[in-house]
């Protein structure tokens, strides 16, 4: 599923136009979308107080198609239309039908049950204005009892930049059309959108090709089909972890075991000290390791600040590499080798220190920080946050849905690393798609250990507990 910007989804729009869709008609989906999703989410309709804001333009147009709907449809308790501006084209089927539409909110209005957003659209290039400016704040603060839907995206909200510096609406749940757009999923604006909706409207996939997408379990399935019933563990490759210094040994276990878990067939640990390590794994020592006949190493889980041989390792692995936290430090500053398969998973610190850049400055721009470097380093980048970011060497990026803050606990770094070692051992010839699918894996883990455990009593080995319902979802 890939993300349009604004001016990509307008071009979209056009040219589906061309091909014989019309507006009208693109607008009629899309108010039929929002409708079937109150339905779905909040249904019976019948039961709710609905208010329905509408400003101009197509994102009004869209409402007043909901509106219509909804009282044509489902006759709720109570309908009210408010129209902050001039009226879109099509307000007079609206009113040929015998819907109330209001000029302002009235008193008796805030006993709304559902809101319904649709007063600005992707087409805001500043802050919002009077009355809307006041409207966003009565829809975020006037309305206690209520659920708020935005249409396509919340009002006074800007769908393209990382941040938007001025108010706008906190939407309970996001209603788009086609294709998402960078707000709905990068942060800090992603939170405000709540659940975020995907409907097709009629446009054309083929018009939707860009460089940036979301991670969906129809692009990761295929890796997941069943075995052949002739199959043995050399056919799923070997992976080899090299961590575990002194007071860190942990971190290297996870690791293996997450690669072990995530399928794959062998799985060594060079580490300083193997006490408490589980049975499945192979090891060798920290010092002493072989990585002739591996498949995949995975370096750094507990790796420490003396590793003097570690650039020298990188430089000659023929193998997929992946590296992580101390590894990732120790490289900082120095040139990494390109035409190698090296597949890098930092957090915006590191990111910060191999990138030599403030933290904040990656944190506006991650999209933009995590191309650039995957592409004139030539690798592989998994910068990790909230809706991690896979960065590819063509300058795609890939952005995760999956996981939440039950995952900010010590360890869940090193479950990540593992996941993508093992998916990675067993598709060393696809390693966009393995990688791409333990970074889903990981975050629905995590998803899944939050539903049942709650946030806080999560821990790192639980989402490997929860690894096999979520690879179970992609079956």
């Amino acid at each position: 599923m890939y993300i349009l910007t604004a001016a990509e989804m307008r071009e979209a729009d056009r040219r589906t136009v061309e091909l014989g869709i019309p507006d009208p008609v693109l607008m009629e989906n899309a108010g039929q979308r929002v409708v079937e999703f109150l339905e779905e989410r909040f249904g019976p309709l019948s039961a709710h107080r609905i208010v329905v804001l509408c400003g101009k333009g197509n994102n009004g147009g869209d409402g007043l198609v909901v509106a219509r709907q909804l009282h044509t449809r489902f006759q709720p308790r109570s309908l009210d239309v408010v129209l902050a501006a001039d009226p879109p084209a099509n307000i007079a089927t609206l009113r040929a039908c015998g819907c109330p539409v209001a000029s302002e909110l009235t008193p008796v209005m805030r006993a709304a049950t559902l809101v319904v957003d649709a007063l600005l659209g992707t087409g805001l290039n500043g802050p919002p204005r009077e009355p809307f400016a006041e409207l966003i704040d009565l829809i975020n603060s006037g309305f206690p009892l209520a659920k708020v839907v935005a249409v396509d995206l919340p009002s006074g909200m800007a769908s393209d930049e990382p941040v938007t510096p001025w108010r706008h609406v906190r939407a309970d749940a996001t209603v788009t059309f086609t294709s998402p757009q960078p707000a709905h999923f990068l942060e800090p604006n992603a939170s405000a959108c709540g659940e975020v909706r995907v409907s097709p409207i009629g446009t054309p996939p083929e018009l939707l090709r860009t460089r940036l997408a979301v991670i969906t379990p129809d692009l990761i399935r295929p890796l997941f089909a069943p075995r052949a019933v002739t199959a043995h563990k050399g056919d799923f490759g070997h992976v080899l972890v090299i961590g575990g210094a002194p007071g860190k040994t942990g971190a290297a276990g996870m690791a293996g075991i997450a690669a072990l878990r995530a399928g794959a067939g062998l799985v060594s640990v060079a580490a300083s000290s193997h006490a408490g390590f589980a049975p499945e794994l192979m090891t060798e020592p920290l010092g002493h390791f072989q990585t002739a006949n591996k498949t995949v190493l995975a370096v750094g889980p507990g790796l420490g600040s003396n590793a003097p041989w570690l650039a020298q390792l990188v430089q000659d692995a023929e193998q997929p590499v992946v590296l992580d936290a101390d590894a990732l430090n120790l490289l900082a500053g120095k040139k990494l080798p390109k035409g190698k398969r090296l597949i890098l998973t930092p957090h915006p610190g590191e990111m910060s220190r191999l990138a030599a850049r403030l933290t904040a400055e990656i944190q506006r721009d991650r999209t933009g920080v995590a191309r650039e470097f995957a592409s004139s380093h030539d690798l592989m980048l998994v910068l990790k946050g909230r809706n991690t970011l896979v960065a590819l060497p063509d300058g795609m990026v890939f952005v995760n849905p999956t996981g939440g803050p039950a995952m900010a606990t010590g360890g869940s770094g090193d479950i990540l690393t593992g996941l993508i070692a093992g998916l990675a051992a067993q598709f060393p010839d696809d390693l966009t798609h393995a990688v791409l699918a333990a970074v889903w894996l990981h975050g629905r883990s995590g998803d899944l250990a939050a539903a049942e455990l709650g946030e806080k009593p999560v821990i790192a080995t639980d989402l490997l507990r929860f690894l096999p319902a979520a690879i179970g979802q992609l079956r």
